[in-house]
């Protein structure tokens, strides 16, 4: 389901020619367009490729990354890494001692709103930041069976949260919900703290008839919020008027101050995501998200799990360099 959508880009992004398919199941997605469809990621591997975009089930992941930088190719894998941080960070070693690039598709980095959001924090445009709230909901995708809303969909609110804040996870508390029959968690609340102080909380399920996609961020001059559905960033500020009603003067909180939508381009953040991997084979620096710091998406997750399985317990993240 995702590698159509990669497929589509990647012919159309210049300096990348896409020249070779693998998929065992053969062109469910009318992917291939005329191209022979190669039965595995051996064949794959030995077709002569600069790089190559793993879109595979998450069990398949670490094996078809492998195998693909064992013969010299960069590779960029679609979240999570892997299906287990330990898996990860083998292939993270694999890469980085063989010099290739090893990307990681938490796409949402190039999400045009989150960008903007970034930067503007990077600026100190609302101070330090208080707290960082997501909410991330949608209806069941029948395409995932091999892992849970947390590895799916929470990989995404873990990175792009570290990445806007540039922190670290340190620690975390959750709670997970099994409405749908399944064996994996369709619904997880996470609670925790980044390195930096920041307070974090991520509100993700697959049981809501709507979709959501808001991040939240409250600092010490402002809140962002941004809509990652539809690219937008607002920022309401604190305000500076004087207040002259008494009931209200007497709250010793903030108060409501200008409120700013922004304009700005918005390009398809795959297509964006894309062209990063192409710039860093070709040694530029870009946003990607590296192996490393996946890994440490993964190993959030994997913490979040085992405080729900134990009741909501604190469990704290290891950052491994």
């Amino acid at each position: 389901m995702m590698g159509r959508h990669h497929a589509r880009l990647l012919r159309e992004i210049d300096g990348i020619q896409l020249v070779a398919v693998a998929d065992p199941a053969g062109d469910t997605h009318g992917v291939a367009a005329g191209m022979d469809v190669l039965p595995d990621v051996d064949a794959l591997a030995a077709a002569g490729l600069d790089i190559a975009v793993v879109a595979v089930p998450t069990r398949f992941h670490a094996s078809a990354a492998s195998t693909l930088a064992s013969a010299g190719i960069h590779v960029l894998v679609e979240k999570p890494i892997a299906d287990s941080s330990a898996e990860g960070e083998a292939l993270a070693d694999l890469f980085e001692a063989r010099g290739l690039v090893g990307a990681v598709g938490h796409v949402e980095r190039f999400n045009p709103a989150l960008q903007q959001l970034r930067a503007r924090l990077a600026e100190g445009e609302i101070g330090d930041v208080y707290q960082i709230a997501t909410r991330r909901q949608s209806t069941f995708p029948a395409r995932i069976g091999d892992v849970g809303v947390a590895k799916d969909l929470a990989t995404h609110d873990i990175d792009l949260t570290a990445w806007v804040a540039q922190s670290s996870y340190d620690a975390v508390s959750a709670q997970t919900a099994f409405k749908s029959g399944r064996s994996h968690e369709d619904m997880i609340t996470i609670a925790g703290r980044l390195s930096d102080g920041a307070v974090v909380n991520h509100l993700i399920n697959w049981l809501s008839p709507m979709k959501e996609r808001v991040t939240v961020i409250t600092g010490e001059r402002g809140t962002f919020i941004a809509d990652t559905a539809t690219a937008d960033l607002t920022l309401h500020r604190n305000g500076t008027a004087a207040l002259e009603w008494e009931s209200v003067s007497t709250f010793r909180g903030v108060s409501e101050g200008d409120v700013t939508r922004f304009a700005f381009a918005k390009r398809e953040p795959l297509r964006a995501e894309l062209e990063a991997f192409r710039d860093a084979v070709n040694g530029l620096p870009t946003t990607l998200s590296t192996m490393r710091e996946a890994v440490h998406v993964l190993r959030v997750v994997e913490a979040s799990l085992e405080s729900a399985s134990q009741g909501g317990r604190l469990v704290r993240t290891a950052v491994h360099a």
